[in-house]
């Protein structure tokens, strides 16, 4: 027989002792792919999912909120800054201002000395206070 009068579902087959002859062959059909099962979605997913929102939501309400609160918090510093320079002239002024008003009227400041003496680590502390 000639390939082209083979009918549908036969087909030439070589059996084990080497004689050739037709055969039905069962028509192979390509398995179907198997039905996805759907799988529960995980805990952590839809806590993250619904956190999402909420914590872009927080960051953008702060961004605004940093934005309205910007001028002032310039103006802050620039008055901390004014403050520190007011101290930092005090600290310097003061003692000047006392050391001239001492020298102008003459008078010699009194000078306090301390002497503390304990005997052992845990004694009792005694001391002593000069005026000179």
């Amino acid at each position: 027989m000639l390939p082209s009068e083979i009918p549908p579902g036969v087909q030439m087959v070589t059996l084990p002792g080497g004689i050739r002859t037709l055969a039905y062959t069962p028509t192979q059909t390509t398995p179907a792919p198997p039905v996805p099962v759907a799988q529960p979605i995980p805990a952590w997913a839809k806590t993250t999912a619904l956190l999402t929102p909420t914590i872009g939501g927080g960051v953008a309400a702060a961004g605004i909120g940093i934005s309205y609160a910007a001028p002032g918090l310039i103006a802050m510093s620039e008055a901390l800054w004014a403050t520190v320079a007011l101290i930092a002239a005090a600290a310097v002024g003061i003692p000047v201002l006392l050391r001239v008003g001492r020298a102008a009227t003459g008078r010699s400041s009194t000078h306090i000395t301390q002497n503390i003496t304990a005997s052992g680590m845990f004694g009792r502390a005694n001391g002593t206070i000069n005026h000179h």
